[in-house]
């Protein structure tokens, strides 16, 4: 399955989950994510460069827990510059487009793993266990 984001979308992910993983080593006390999030971060960074290839429900399932603690965090940051600046600030309309491009494709991830989840269950006539997530592979 292939996902779709644009320029946009890409960079608020990135700079996002970069600002999200650089928190996290400067204050290890403050976990918005937990360590295996981290490392789910850390994985999808690299690939935010352009279409995002999703070959496994499993990878789906990695690539949306990633997403969802970027979003969590960026949803956090905007909060803080609208209640501490001003609604109209420079910061907190940057922070508002960097958080509703990332939700926009947090929704897209979910949306995919319904789709794949439901092809499983066609083709096998089962529910996807942890072990066919892993191994019934979508061709791009």
């Amino acid at each position: 399955m292939i996902l779709q984001c644009s320029y946009e979308e890409l960079k608020a992910l990135r700079d996002g989950a970069r600002a999200l993983l650089h928190e996290r080593v400067a204050e290890p006390h403050a976990v918005a994510a937990p360590p295996e999030g981290h490392a789910q971060i850390e994985a999808l960074v690299p690939r935010l460069t352009g279409t995002l290839s999703v070959r496994t429900l499993l990878e789906q399932r990695s690539v949306q827990a990633a997403v969802d603690a970027v979003v969590e965090y960026l949803r956090a940051e905007m909060e803080m510059l609208v209640t501490t600046t001003h609604p109209a600030s420079e910061g907190a309309v940057v922070a508002y487009f960097d958080f509703a491009h990332a939700l926009s494709v947090q929704r897209r991830v979910w949306e995919i793993g319904v789709e794949m989840a439901a092809l499983i269950e066609v083709v096998t006539g089962r529910v996807a266990t942890p072990e066919v997530a892993a191994s019934f592979v979508f061709p791009d």
